[in-house]
């Protein structure tokens, strides 16, 4: 494996972009959430990249517009479409014998490739897509009732309460907040949907268990999607050695399958 840096245009400023070499003809669109760099938090989307090429799959990572090592002012999420349409321009250009590129995303990078519905790719990877629209810090309730069901769960937990260590005035105002219902779906959500229902390829839908995005997401979407897949135990970047695996498998079953998933 290799790896090489690549620049390309953007409405007039210069993206640059990483390029993990491989064979195969199957390759990966590695879009960055938030303001995070193309490395990712700790380098971890650039390990990612390195293990899914050493598995024969090329990897295109890039900074978008005002990101890292790339020109321009940050949009966000909500204006990355020409990026996202740009990056998978250059890593056809650098890789001109690409047959199917899968599209991989976490968080708001999800959101992006939603609203873009698929930004030209051929399958879609999301893991715990953004649907907050304005973000006050609040727990959302679906997120209160599976911390209180994993405490449950939990026999320490419970031996906690039976000697009087938990206070039973946080218990009884936690409980009360779990069961608020769920707000609305929002309008952000509403587009996601809506642009994902206008990409007929395939796509898989990534859950972390833990995190609050994820369970934000799944509020606001049919839980019981057949393309949903969720990973126990694992937070929001999937950090957690058997989440990381969980996780590499999922887009490497994505990269090399030939019908939609189920």
């Amino acid at each position: 494996m290799s790896r090489r840096h690549v620049t390309f245009a953007c409405e007039g400023e210069t993206l640059v972009g990483t390029l993990d070499e491989a064979a195969g003809s199957s390759g990966l669109l590695l879009v960055s959430g938030g303001n995070e760099v193309r490395s990712g938090a700790f380098a971890g989307q650039a390990r990612l990249a390195a293990r899914v090429a050493a598995a024969g799959h090329p990897v295109f990572r890039f900074d978008r517009r005002g990101i890292g090592d790339s020109s321009g002012e940050t949009s966000g999420f909500l204006g990355s479409g020409p990026d996202l349409a740009e990056a998978l321009a250059a890593f056809k250009a650098e890789r001109p014998g690409l047959a199917r590129v899968v599209g991989f995303g976490n968080c708001d990078a999800a959101s992006a490739l939603m609203l873009n519905v698929g930004a030209g790719c051929d399958a879609l990877v999301l893991a715990n897509p953004w649907t907050i629209e304005h973000d006050d810090g609040a727990t959302p309730p679906a997120a209160i009732r599976a911390r209180y069901a994993e405490k449950l769960r939990n026999p320490r937990e419970l031996a906690r309460l039976a000697t009087g260590k938990i206070s039973l005035r946080k218990l009884a105002g936690g409980i009360g907040r779990a069961l608020r219902p769920a707000p609305p779906p929002t309008s952000l959500a509403h587009a996601m949907r809506a642009g994902l229902a206008r990409f007929n390829r395939p796509v898989h839908l990534l859950v972390a268990e833990r995190d609050r995005t994820a369970q934000a997401f799944l509020a606001a979407w049919d839980a019981s999607d057949p393309r949903i897949a969720r990973c126990p135990g694992a937070s929001h970047a999937f950090v957690e050695a058997d989440a990381s695996e969980w996780l590499f498998e999922q887009i490497v079953t994505a990269l090399t399958a030939k019908a939609p998933f189920a």
